[in-house]
């Protein structure tokens, strides 16, 4: 399934055919979803064992909202919890198995100090803007400072004050200014809503070239060799000059 018309005419969407149009990859993602960060270390691990073997990858984020109907300011988590899962006692019994599959792959998941489940466009706009100032290496770190914030330390990652102190943590500069304009909305929202278009209904959602391989934590061994076989794909398709 392929990327490239998600969000036409948007700057982050993939770049036409090149040696680094195959070594790109796209996470389409959420800030607010656990599985994200958990899929985001499990990609690691995975890139790791590919670099191993030789082959290099530039990873992009890309945005979904997994409640593209939240207000502006968000709403009361526990609340908004029990209601979406039946009871507080449900949501708890899914936060304890987020938790665990966290602490398997190295992350320390407190959602007992979340207050307030957020509205993430803002949160999207900062991460497509760490791209544009910084590239991939400023967007990891600024996608990565995220889920440490709201999963970790329970702050209000729709809250614009927050985001501005996570893009200082990353070397964003001049973060409060452009979150208080409306620069980079129209085009977050326009991708959010491509990706939907697509078929795309969960994340962290992984593709390689414009195209969609798979969905979910996998564990690092799998993804590693979806994308080698993805890779060899591409090259059985005559473009083996491309695909390195």
């Amino acid at each position: 399934m392929p990327l490239a018309n998600a969000a036409a005419g948007t700057e982050a969407s993939p770049r036409p055919a090149s040696a680094a149009t195959f070594s790109r990859i796209d996470v389409v993602s959420d800030a607010i979803c656990p599985w994200c960060w958990i899929g985001k270390r499990h990609l690691e691990s995975a890139l790791a064992r590919l670099a191993d073997a030789g082959q290099g990858f530039e990873v992009h984020w890309r945005p979904f909202q997994l409640n593209p109907d939240m207000p502006r300011d968000g709403v009361e988590r526990a609340a908004y919890r029990a209601a979406k899962f039946g009871s507080i006692e449900r949501s708890r019994e899914l936060d304890a198995q987020v938790a665990a599959a966290g602490a398997a792959a190295g992350l320390d998941f407190r959602l007992d100090r979340q207050q307030r489940t957020p509205n993430t466009v803002d949160a999207h706009r900062l991460i497509r803007r760490a791209g544009e100032a910084g590239g991939p290496a400023q967007q990891d770190a600024v996608v990565e400072r995220l889920f440490r914030a709201y999963f970790q330390d329970g702050h209000d990652i729709g809250d614009r004050a927050v985001l501005a102190e996570v893009a200082t943590e990353a070397g964003l500069e001049d973060a409060a200014s452009f979150l208080a304009s409306d620069e980079g909305v129209t085009e977050v929202m326009a991708e959010d809503s491509g990706f939907r278009r697509l078929g795309i209904s969960g994340v962290p959602s992984f593709a390689l070239a414009g195209h969609i391989l798979f969905s979910g934590a996998v564990p690092p061994e799998r993804m590693a060799d979806a994308f080698r076989r993805a890779l060899e794909i591409l090259r059985a398709r005559g473009e083996e000059g491309q695909a390195q």
